[in-house]
């Protein structure tokens, strides 16, 4: 079915997309030439349109997208304005509406799944993850291909076409576990949302796990969040164990370092951060302080969505490849087999 395949990889991605393309070869013992090629245009007052340089007719093609990466920019009325993962998601549809409906099969593979921040509703407020899967729908698309989902439950948006969610927890362990000695572990969630990866991350370990409580300020709401007034620990003793602090992902940073630094108080060995998506919102110059204060040892996350160059060079920053995993979900899929063993 090789033949078939194809990949549409967008500038988002291009690094990953490469990466990809090279496990399939090296799987399928051939030099095939996966990738085609599409010219991304914008005018000048911001719309865009998308042309696809070769044929997609009964391809099973792919859809590989960061929308989450922050370092594409265009001319709007003459100004440098970075991409925001709203246009990274229409450039998505932009690619499926090119297709004109004559691809046997679209899977769109979302590692940083858009809007899987804003998956639930309080109130009156919009459901943006879930309409935007209902909208891939809508425009024909066969599977969505996501990694460590916000929530894995956003699925129940979409019951009638498939939504695979995998994890890089056997990548991120398998490097974690050369960094560390194995022993007198203990897995942290920092708040409550995070306890059932801990919890895994604590099975594969086969050691305890703690839990940080947020207390909010429920009066007040800065970017969008109640700020966190307190974190609360509830757990065994820390005193003299490596701590192993795990997350979906880092946004500015400061709940997770804050963690960190209680563990330290506490009386931890070693501290290190495990996120499957290090956004830094806010900069690094907070992961640097802490750094150097002895706060934690290593950052550990994933090459699934942008991180600046700069930042990988730092000492306490640690890219695990996720490449050949999703090599391995798009080989499987385009030969009809079972994914079981990915999950």
């Amino acid at each position: 079915m090789n033949n078939d395949l194809r990949l549409i990889v967008m500038d988002n991605i291009s690094e990953l997309g490469d990466k990809v393309k090279k496990h399939l070869n090296d799987m399928n013992n051939n030099n095939e030439d996966y990738i085609i090629k599409i010219i991304n245009d914008r005018f000048n007052n911001g719309e865009g349109k998308v042309t696809i340089k070769g044929s997609v007719r009964e391809k099973d093609l792919y859809i590989i997208s960061d929308v989450g990466n922050y370092s594409i920019t265009y001319k709007l009325h003459g100004h440098d304005t970075y991409m925001s993962p709203d246009e990274h998601f229409q450039d998505i549809k932009r690619v499926i509406s090119a297709t004109s409906g004559h691809a046997y099969k679209i899977t769109v593979i979302m590692p940083l799944l858009y809007q899987s921040r804003q998956h639930k509703r309080k109130g009156r407020e919009s459901l943006d993850c879930a309409l935007a899967l209902q909208e891939l729908e809508r425009l024909g698309v066969n599977n969505i291909i996501t990694v460590d989902a916000h929530d894995p439950n956003i699925v129940n948006a979409i019951p009638n076409i498939a939504f695979d969610n995998f994890y890089p927890t056997s990548f991120i362990l398998d490097d974690l576990l050369e960094e560390m000695d194995d022993d007198n572990l203990i897995v942290i969630s920092p708040d409550i949302g995070a306890m059932e990866r801990a919890r895994y991350y604590a099975d594969r370990l086969k050691c305890d796990v703690g839990l940080f409580y947020k207390r909010r300020d429920l009066t007040k709401v800065i970017n969008g969040k109640n700020p966190i007034v307190e974190h609360a620990y509830m757990g065994s003793s820390i005193d003299g164990r490596d701590a192993i602090v795990v997350d979906d992902m880092i946004s500015s940073g400061a709940s997770m370092l804050e963690v960190a630094k209680l563990l330290k108080e506490k009386g931890a060995r070693n501290v290190y951060l495990v996120s499957s998506f290090a956004l830094f919102t806010e900069g690094v110059e907070c992961f640097a302080k802490a750094y150097k204060e002895g706060h934690f040892v290593k950052l550990f996350t994933t090459n699934l969505s942008f991180v600046p160059e700069n930042i990988k060079k730092e000492p306490w920053y640690h890219e695990v490849d996720l490449s050949i995993l999703i090599a391995q979900i798009i080989n499987t899929l385009n030969k009809k087999e079972s994914l079981e063993k990915y999950f």
